[in-house]
């Protein structure tokens, strides 16, 4: 069937966090929000359907997730990105973040240091400095063109002993990029030569476009594998983050044992009964409605980078490979962090993502995301212009 993204749906008063809670962030609930990475578009209706035949059972208590839970997202993971995932390596978590904090608490002890690549999704910063870990920050390396890189000799030097964990995102969030075969196999044998712990944070890798290709990194080798914990969900592929239902890969048996032992110590396995009802909808039906969304997002991005680079030349952009997220570069307008960020709330009446929360070299960068009816999207890159051309 063909499916609807040019339909507006107002979510103002349904307890969304993107909508309800901009007085929060922002001082005011009177901005278009284009920040929270969350999409504007309807659930797929099969999710949807599925809950509701779930919920026409009159009893919810506590529920197993059952053999499909597993299954699909292996047979997911195999069509859509050539993995395969052995069930043994699978665990649940309520969430990506939540994952990478029981992994940190699981795998690393008080005062080990843990390595993440600015600029990157803030969360990263609160697991492991909330934990009493000391962050060590291995800066993406960005060139004249704009274009973001791994700083593989830096990152070299500053793996020392009490270096134990790396936490990467690919796609990466907040830069777009999506990570090549040579640069992941690079990281990889770095993480082994070092014995070092990678935590990738694959959340967005249903969201990659034109010739570019999503790899899981511990999908390289088996040496590899055994040094990668990949933690994922339909959270942002199907828009069901409000169901905090996520999947945890876990070749090497030493460290699976070890995170599930942490998540029954924090009694966090159980999980929801429609988030799992969700996650299993999605990967046995959502290819078809993905590949749509895909086509649309892709044609969003093309229509804000094409309109950026015509009309607002101040703000550098580049269509990212992966994600539904544009990095946006207001360097060029003469302005300072601040100015910039009251001009777009005030003046604007734009929610941007804050691009200092993804690290100091987010100075004069705000975060888009795109992923809403292209009449939204429109209307804002119009205000855009009207304020920054």
């Amino acid at each position: 069937m063909k499916y609807n993204f040019d339909e507006i749906i107002p979510r103002k008063g349904t307890g969304s966090i993107k909508y309800d809670k901009m007085n929060v962030f922002f001082g005011t609930n009177d901005l278009q929000p284009l920040w929270v990475a969350d999409m504007d578009f309807a659930t797929p209706d099969f999710i949807l359907k599925d809950i509701e035949t779930r919920l026409s059972h009159p009893i919810l208590g506590y529920t197993m997730r059952k053999p499909g839970f597993n299954q699909s997202f292996i047979d997911w993971m195999q069509k859509r990105h050539a993995w395969k995932i052995k069930q043994e390596w699978l665990d649940f978590s309520p969430g990506v973040v939540s994952a990478l904090a029981v992994a940190i608490l699981a795998l690393t002890q008080e005062n080990d240091k843990i390595i993440i690549q600015t600029p990157v999704y803030h969360p990263f910063f609160d697991v492991i400095e909330g934990n009493n870990r000391t962050l060590i920050d291995n800066p993406l390396k960005v060139n004249e063109k704009g274009h973001y890189q791994m700083d593989f000799e830096l990152l070299e030097n500053q793996i020392d002993q009490k270096t134990k964990m790396m936490i990467i995102s690919n796609p990466h969030n907040p830069v777009g990029r999506v990570w090549t075969k040579k640069e992941l196999l690079r990281l990889g044998n770095i993480a082994v030569k070092h014995n070092l712990i990678i935590l990738s944070d694959d959340i967005h890798s249903d969201f990659v476009y034109d010739h570019h290709q999503y790899i899981p990194i511990a999908e390289l080798s088996p040496e590899i594998a055994q040094q990668v914990i990949t933690v994922t969900a339909p959270s942002k592929t199907f828009n069901v983050a409000g169901l905090s239902t996520s999947v945890v890969i876990i070749p090497n048996e030493q460290y699976r044992e070890l995170f599930r032992k942490k998540m029954s110590t924090l009694h966090l396995f159980l999980g929801n009964i429609f988030g799992a009802t969700a996650f299993e909808s999605a990967y046995k039906n959502g290819e078809g409605w993905l590949d749509q969304l895909i086509d649309y997002l892709s044609n969003n991005l093309d229509f804000a980078v094409d309109y950026i680079q015509q009309h607002i030349p101040k703000i550098k952009v580049h269509k990212p490979e992966g994600t539904f997220l544009l990095w946006l570069d207001f360097s060029d307008t003469g302005l300072s962090h601040t100015q910039i960020k009251d001009k777009l709330i005030n003046e604007a009446k734009i929610a941007l993502n804050d691009g200092k929360t993804f690290g100091k070299n987010g100075e004069k960068y705000f975060r888009m995301n795109v992923g809403t009816p292209l009449a939204n999207l429109a209307f804002a890159l119009e205000k855009l212009k009207r304020h920054f051309s």
